[in-house]
């Protein structure tokens, strides 16, 4: 220690002194007066005092008694004669006792003393001042001399012109005297009023109040400090420790004011978290309250404009809306972690949230959120499908009604008409005739009809918003064709029965009539079909409607047979009309259809069958597009699927410790994997993309992959969770191992036991693996009744809330507090105890003197009145207050 290094320098022969300056006078006459008075400040107490330092310890008498009065202890009873021996023993008894603390003496003898030698008398006494003046001064664990010194510095260090650099030149103009007179009572002096060139004045002032005010006496002399160049630093030393010394009362006030000042810091700063957790999780919760009924709404849309826009608004949530509450959501998290740890590191009681704040209150809404997300987005889809299979059954429904009302056009007014009556029996023949092609296109456009009443069912079921139109028209079409078959049947018999009247009606006629109707009703159906609308999904769909249509076109050359044989009929009448005159023998009475109308449409439907091939290839082309958009989401989400998943199992084993490594390194492997997802970014983008323009070409499947946009997305989400929570958790580890003073050996060591007793890789540990854990690490806990108490007492304080599981950061904080010591209510209680002079209260102006303002104002308001005996009106409790701090008591 530093007073035993001094103590060898003066110890050394007289050589050795003569080396360090000791025999300089102006030296020898500072520290003779210096120790001179530093004596007797002591012997006064016992009502003694020296002159000659070198004279009146001789004896061993005074010197005997100088020590029982700085030591506080007795020393053996002194021998009272006046021979040289009694004196020699005497001074040995006190030097016996000098070693007897520890210091040990070097060339300094008894014989030496009792000569009056000054020099070695000196340096006893001087030995004495460091043992029982000095040693015990220590500022950050430093040696005595650089205590003191640091003590001046910083006590000194708000004044100007003071500069404390050792204990010699630095003590000449008097001003560092001055200032630590000032900086503990300034009421003692105006330093302002100070100037560095009147250095006697200011040793003058410093001496003279410290000896009045202070109780301590003069022991420098100003003329020797200004007119030496180099004043004795032992001689400063000695004076200025007497400075430490009576301010010892106020430096134990500033370091108590230190203790609470930082943990009021704690506490503000975990409250100043407590209120932004609220404030975040307020937000997220209103947030997803809002969102909630909008996600939830299942109102259906009339047309796919409409539905399209609300998936596009959908999109637009995804991609702008949500991610920012995803950032904060993690956010929260990460501050609810940290704030927990900073409270168990300072002792403090776990952070309960309000009611309905919860992590677990905001994971179940997240978790509400993300099903009502999922079941939204499957509803919309499926109200596409929906939408469109509606309006491809609402065009079909329109277009065979018109065809078929276009084709019902009059024919109620003809079944109706009595023209028969007044025909000629070849008239009358070729009505019958007529009529009969008519009830063979009857029954021809049946079929059409249950068509359309099979729409019109279908539209029904599938709740179009527009039934009623359609089932208006489909009750006429159906009534009317009621009709059209009452009327027919009426004109059937009444034709039959005059049948009887009329003569065989013109063969010929009757051929082209018989064969030109079916054929005309083939055209027409054949038109039909041929611009009739599809709807398709896959190229398998498409290529069976390609199959069918050629199959129809290898039909065409039997339907061209008939259509020459027709017309070869007509052409047949028209030469016999021409070659015989026959008068109005080209109208044909049995059919209105002529030559004409068949040859037109059959024009048509050659002309139609190249468009349907066009059509039919452009929705394979579409087809194939969507099998290759399939096959490009397939890819990327096949190699970004299982890349998810070795990121999150890569994610929980660094969480785990499974790799044994540093937290430092954890934590850096943990941010390049961050950073590697965050790289990803832009495939998950690209993947966006495809997926919109999957649902824009209205796939709804796909059999190349597993994976859905949905699951990547929730994915992705919970690999960045995972990897900013484990980030937290390792920081928290880092931050519990730093504060606690822990090492990377004993938090491997935790870490190590804790996986080995957790079989599941779960992180957290039933009661049973739980209690072999803490045997493993050394823990005593026997199978007997005092062991299951040992056990419970343990549980209760690593699963506050009896869930069933001990988590790590709950273990790792029981082994850091039963390996390390940390600050407590008491060390509070006690500081406070400094602040109020030893009263069991404080008062309003004592805490607004030694703590920092917005710190005493904190204590104000929060502390209880104090309701003990004999104290003043405005008397506060400390104790109840800093028990509260630590989770003992409420305020």
């Amino acid at each position: 220690m530093e007073y035993q290094n001094d103590q060898q320098e003066y110890m050394e022969p007289e050589e050795e002194w003569e080396r360090e300056g000791l025999l300089d006078p102006a030296w020898e006459k500072q520290q003779k007066k210096t120790f001179t008075a530093w004596c007797n400040s002591h012997l006064r107490k016992a009502g003694t005092l020296i002159e000659s330092i070198e004279e009146e310890f001789r004896n061993g008498l005074k010197l005997m008694l100088l020590l029982e009065v700085i030591s506080g202890e007795t020393l053996p009873k002194p021998d009272r004669g006046k021979m040289r021996f009694h004196k020699i023993a005497n001074v040995n008894k006190a030097l016996d006792f000098i070693a007897s603390k520890g210091v040990k003496l070097v060339s300094i003898g008894a014989e030496e003393i009792v000569d009056g030698n000054l020099k070695m008398t000196l340096g006893m006494i001087w030995t004495i001042i460091l043992r029982f003046a000095i040693q015990d001064i220590s500022v950050e664990e430093m040696t005595a001399k650089e205590g003191l010194l640091l003590w001046c510095q910083r006590k000194t260090a708000p004044y100007k012109n003071v500069n404390v650099q050792n204990f010699h030149t630095s003590f000449k103009d008097g001003l560092a005297f001055c200032a630590l007179i000032h900086r503990h009572r300034p009421d003692l002096l105006d330093y302002s009023q100070l100037s560095k060139d009147d250095p006697l004045h200011n040793l003058n002032l410093a001496f003279d109040i410290a000896e009045k005010h202070l109780d301590i006496p003069r022991m420098l002399d100003p003329d020797d400090l200004v007119n030496t160049p180099k004043a004795d630093e032992r001689a400063i030393m000695t004076y200025v420790s007497c400075y430490y010394h009576a301010f010892q009362g106020a430096q134990q006030a500033e370091m108590a004011a230190n203790r609470i000042c930082k943990v009021l810091k704690v506490n503000q700063e975990n409250e100043r978290l407590m209120e932004e957790y609220e404030r975040l999780t307020s937000d997220l919760l209103e947030w997803i309250r809002r969102t909630l009924p909008w996600l939830q709404a299942r109102q259906p849309d009339n047309t796919l404009a409409d539905l399209q826009k609300k998936l596009e608004e959908y999109r637009l949530y995804r991609r702008n809306h949500k991610p920012p509450r995803v950032e904060q959501k993690a956010r929260l998290e990460t501050n609810f972690n940290t704030l927990q740890t900073k409270l168990r590191l300072s002792n403090r009681p776990a952070y309960l949230p309000s009611e309905g704040k919860s992590v677990t209150d905001i994971a179940n809404a997240w978790k509400n959120l993300e099903g009502c997300e999922k079941s939204f987005e499957e509803w919309l889809l499926s109200e596409m499908m929906r939408l469109e299979r509606l309006e491809h059954l609402a065009k079909k429904f329109k277009h065979k009604a018109q065809i078929h009302e276009s084709w019902t056009q009059g024919k109620e007014e003809m079944l109706k008409s009595q023209d028969f009556r007044h025909c000629k029996l070849n008239e009358l023949k070729a009505l019958k005739k007529k009529h009969e092609a008519f009830e063979s296109d009857l029954a021809a456009h049946q079929d059409r009809v249950e068509q359309i009443a099979a729409i019109a069912q279908e539209l029904n079921a599938l709740d179009y918003y527009d039934s009623a139109t359609i089932n208006t028209r489909c009750q006429s079409i159906c009534d009317q064709w009621d009709r059209l078959g009452t009327l027919t049947t009426s004109r059937r018999n009444a034709l039959e029965e005059t049948e009887k009247l009329l003569e065989k009606i013109d063969q010929l006629h009757l051929e082209f009539a018989k064969r030109a109707a079916p054929f005309n009703n083939w055209l027409d159906g054949a038109c039909e079909d041929l611009v009739d609308m599809f709807i398709v999904h896959t190229i398998e769909e498409i290529q069976g409607l390609i199959d069918a249509h050629n199959q129809f076109k290898a039909t065409l050359g039997e339907a061209d047979k008939e259509y020459q044989a027709i017309t070869t009929l007509v052409t047949e009448v028209q030469h016999t009309a021409q070659k015989y005159q026959i008068p109005g023998a080209l109208d044909n009475p049995y059919t209105t259809l002529t030559a004409q109308v068949i040859t037109n449409k059959w024009g048509e439907v050659r002309k139609l069958v190249p468009q349907r091939d066009a059509t039919l290839q452009a929705e394979l082309k579409k087809q194939q597009n969507n099998e290759s958009l399939r096959r490009q989401f397939a890819e990327k989400a096949n190699g970004v699927g299982p890349w998810i998943e070795k990121q999150m199992d890569a994610v929980a084993a660094i969480g785990m410790g499974m790799h044994g490594s540093v937290l430092e390194d954890q934590l850096n492997r943990l941010k390049d994997y961050e950073n590697a997802v965050i790289g990803n970014k832009a495939i998950m983008d690209e993947m966006e993309k495809i997926h919109q323009s999957v649902q824009e070409s209205m796939v709804f499947e796909n059999r190349y992959t597993q994976y859905t946009m949905e699951t990547l997305r929730v994915g992705w989400e919970q690999l960045l969770t995972s990897i900013n929570r484990t980030i937290n958790e390792v920081e928290n580890q880092i931050l519990t191992r730093d504060s606690k003073g822990i090492s990377q050996e004993q938090l491997n060591e935790f870490r190590s036991s804790f996986n080995h007793f957790d079989k599941n890789r779960c992180g957290r540990l039933t009661p049973d693996e739980f209690k072999s854990c803490l045997i493993s690490l050394g823990y005593s806990i026997g199978k007997d009744r005092q062991g299951e108490i040992d056990f419970q007492r343990i549980s209760s304080i690593v699963d506050p809330n009896t869930t069933g599981y001990i988590q790590f950061d709950a273990f790792l904080d029981f082994m850091t507090r039963e390996n390390v010591d940390s600050d407590t209510a008491e060390q509070v209680i006690d500081s406070f105890r400094i602040l109020a002079g030893d009263k069991p209260y404080i008062l309003p102006e004592e805490l607004q003197r030694e703590l920092p303002p917005d710190q005493a104002e904190y204590c104000i308001q929060r502390m209880q009145p104090y309701s003990g005996p004999n104290a003043p009106r405005d008397a506060l409790d400390y104790m109840s207050f800093s028990t509260s701090l630590y989770g003992e008591s409420d305020l």
